[in-house]
């Protein structure tokens, strides 16, 4: 990867990158009217060196339009973790951080770990059946061994007329 230092400074790079990285290009508050096909927003320039909110009224097919482009493309992450915080290494690695800065350890012993009970708990307690036996041969327990994904596009509803 190439990458150029940055013109204003890495602080501008963080302050520009924490605006997007964590949120939706325009929250529901920022929509102020909607008349005529026509949508007024409150919007900050960025650019300048005080911004200060003001508000724009442009077509609901131009706002649909550069809301668009801040919407990645099916299998894109907005955030891809490397190095210290990558996924394989991850918890030694911060365990390892936390152990030479000196911190305490927000991690539990797993035996102190117990979920909270759920409707499966709730069932059994007013039963006496669990439902995460399993129903063939009542001995074993019911584990999630993988997910299936949903289908990926709408039914066509065919026209039988």
């Amino acid at each position: 990867m190439y990458a150029k230092p940055p013109f204003a400074g890495p602080q501008q790079v963080l302050d520009y990158v924490g605006r997007y990285t964590h949120r939706v290009a325009i929250s529901n508050n920022r929509l102020l009217d909607m008349e005529d096909g026509q949508v007024r927003f409150r919007y900050k320039n960025y650019r300048e060196d005080h911004p200060q909110p003001t508000t724009l009224t442009l077509p609901a097919g131009e706002l649909i339009r550069r809301f668009l482009l801040h919407v990645l493309p099916a299998g894109f992450h907005r955030i891809q973790y490397y190095g210290l915080l990558g996924n394989r290494y991850r918890q030694e690695n911060l365990a390892r951080c936390r152990q030479l800065l000196g911190t305490i350890s927000l991690e539990t012993p797993e035996s102190a770990v117990t979920s909270p009970p759920d409707h499966r708990d709730r069932y059994e307690a007013l039963t006496g059946i669990s439902l995460r036996a399993c129903p063939v041969c009542r001995d074993g327990h019911m584990l999630v061994i993988e997910h299936v994904a949903r289908a990926s596009g709408r039914f066509q509803i065919l026209d039988s007329s």
